[in-house]
């Protein structure tokens, strides 16, 4: 058996943590908060996993070392994803967004035509769905 991973927590941190987990803007973060408490309430690691619903003890147990090991020169934000983790943006919307409606007004009735050129002037490959979604985003009405 290995070792037992224990975290104890001041009021200060507990308060935060607990206010954190009510509030955080991201479903992760909130669920970070969850498992630093939850460890410091005393429960395995195995419990926390099934209660957050994780499967892996792994990541449990890196973001309780993490909390424990930076909180003191960064406090709460330990707990959030690093600048540039997760997936990147497939279109910058301020470099890219005139080229994009350019063309779709070009191309209004034909979307895919559309798609194709832009595939061709921006280098990069995308489903139509995406192109889609981001002149949701946008507000641009592709059935005009």
């Amino acid at each position: 058996m290995g070792r037992v991973l224990t975290i104890e927590l001041t009021s200060e941190q507990r308060t935060e943590l607990q206010h954190q987990y009510r509030t955080g803007n991201s479903h992760a973060f909130r669920q970070r908060c969850r498992m630093v408490l939850l460890k410091a309430e005393g429960l395995k690691t195995r419990e926390i996993c099934r209660l957050v619903e994780i499967n892996s003890q792994q990541q449990v147990n890196g973001w309780i070392h993490r909390y424990k090991d930076l909180y003191t020169t960064q406090g709460i934000n330990v707990l959030h994803n690093q600048v540039g983790q997760g997936r990147k943006r497939t279109f910058d919307a301020a470099a890219e967004e005139e080229l994009i409606r350019k063309i779709v007004g070009q191309e209004r009735q034909k979307l895919a035509k559309a798609k194709t050129i832009l595939e061709e002037k921006l280098g990069k490959q995308f489903h139509l769905k995406t192109l889609q979604n981001f002149l949701k985003v946008l507000g641009a009405d592709i059935n005009d």
